[in-house]
């Protein structure tokens, strides 16, 4: 029975499936019954009112080729010194270099503690600039002491005596000061001077002082601590 009525589901469901109608109709075009009422006008055409000009053209500018500026080394050598024993100028200045680059000098400086420094150098495009630096003689700083100079002339020209003015000071006598006729006014106040009573005297009271007591007595003993550690 129930395989019977399995099979009598399978047929229902498989003529489902498989239903297709008879004819096909096709979709009527949908145009409206009625005119447009739009009206159609043509696209509107501007005119420009002003001259159009083409862009400019610039020529190039015709720049001269860059001058190389880097010319080859050139040899050369100078010195120069310097010794004025007054004003304790004392110093040298000498260099060499070759068609490489390749630099050497030294130059030397009296220095103000009676000191020379003497400065031995090369220089050249690798290794950058290399110093030598020393010192010949001994640095000596006098003691100092105070100048004891106190001039000793005395001005050409005397002091300058003023003669005493020859007008008497002013003196400008006391303005009289005369006193105003008019009586000098007595003010009354129109009203009593209050009165108030006095004070109550101030009487202590007659209730004893409250005594506190704690309403509870603490559960654990007081700690007790030691006196040394």
């Amino acid at each position: 029975m129930k395989v019977f009525i399995f099979a009598a589901l399978m047929v229902v469901v498989s003529g489902q499936s498989s239903y297709k109608p008879a004819s096909k109709y096709p979709v009527a075009p949908y145009k409206p019954e009625y005119p447009s009422n739009k009206p159609a006008y043509p696209p509107p055409a501007y005119k420009t009112e002003y001259p159009v000009y083409s862009a400019p053209a610039y020529s190039k500018p015709a720049y001269p080729a860059q001058q190389n500026y880097d010319y080859p080394p050139m040899p050369y050598k100078f010195d120069w010194a310097v010794k004025d024993d007054y004003t304790y100028n004392d110093y040298a200045h000498e260099e060499t270099s070759d068609d490489k680059g390749y630099v050497t000098g030294s130059y030397r400086t009296l220095l103000p503690d009676g000191r020379t420094q003497i400065v031995n150098y090369k220089a050249d495009d690798y290794t950058g600039y290399i110093a030598d630096v020393k010192y010949e003689g001994e640095a000596k700083y006098p003691e100092y002491k105070p100048s004891s100079y106190k001039p000793s002339y005395a001005p050409a020209y005397p002091s300058p005596a003023y003669p005493s003015p020859a007008y008497p000071s002013p003196s400008y006598p006391s303005p009289p000061y005369n006193k105003p006729a008019y009586p000098e006014p007595a003010y009354k106040p129109a009203y009593p001077k209050p009165s108030y009573p006095a004070p109550p005297a101030y009487k202590p009271s007659s209730y004893p002082a409250p005594a506190y007591k704690p309403a509870y007595a603490p559960a654990y003993p007081a700690p007790k601590y030691p006196t040394k550690y």
